[in-house]
């Protein structure tokens, strides 16, 4: 079961319509249980925060969050979906004619990974973990972790 350190949570918590307008502008649908963990967890710090993958162990740092205006809060802001999503650009997409996103950050991990939807094989996305030193412009290298969110959710411990 996911827990959150409730302080770390970001104000304000993203609109139904600010939800609405992301996935627009990108060209995708988030699933559902991401949309409400959204609406109640937006940005925050993670207590179950070990992700065991087969001889693996990794530190899932926060999730991201989704401001109206990310340039207003300094501290927040660079983990704003869209900050992020412009900062690593054309390194989580394929085809650089592509209009929208098909790789969607959604939580930073220790070292500059991040858990990502990937929408690549289906509109349901798959989790995987994106890899920052592996990936290159239009080469992005990720590994699949889950099927859905629900599972990504279910796979986060405390140790």
């Amino acid at each position: 079961m996911i827990e959150v350190d409730k302080k770390s949570i970001v104000y304000p918590l993203p609109s139904n319509e600010r939800i609405a307008d992301f996935e627009k502008a990108y060209r995708i649908e988030f699933p559902s249980e991401y949309k409400d963990f959204l609406k109640k967890y937006n940005g925050a710090t993670l207590l179950t925060n070990i992700l065991k993958i087969r001889d693996f162990e990794y530190i899932v740092e926060r999730f991201l969050c989704l401001l109206d205006e990310p340039n207003e809060n300094k501290i927040d802001g660079w983990y704003d979906l869209s900050v992020v999503l412009t900062q690593l650009d054309d390194r989580l997409i394929e085809d650089e004619d592509m209009v929208g996103m098909n790789i969607i950050p959604i939580a930073s991990m220790f070292a500059g990974n991040f858990i990502c939807l990937d929408y690549r094989n289906n509109s349901d996305p798959e989790i995987v973990i994106w890899f920052h030193e592996e990936s290159g412009e239009f080469s992005p290298v990720t590994d699949k972790i889950a099927d859905s969110i629900n599972d990504f959710f279910n796979m986060l411990s405390k140790d």
